[in-house]
């Protein structure tokens, strides 16, 4: 899966950027629209140290995030 760019004004930590630069204590946490993540699809699979979840919109609109 490829992700896109965060939306402008958002941050997000990716490979290609220094944690140091990406996230300061004093900066607010990285925001990102859910639509930008699951890009038209109700379920989308993200690899976070060594795991993988599960991201799911359900029908009323929530999201859901197993492992």
């Amino acid at each position: 899966m490829t992700l896109t760019p965060p939306v402008p004004g958002s941050q997000c930590t990716h490979p290609d950027v220094s944690p140091s630069a990406a996230n300061h204590a004093n900066d607010h946490p990285a925001r990102m629209d859910s639509n930008a993540l699951l890009r038209g699809q109700k379920t989308v699979e993200i690899s976070h140290n060594g795991s993988t979840y599960r991201l799911q919109a359900t029908r009323l609109g929530k999201l859901i995030l197993t492992k």
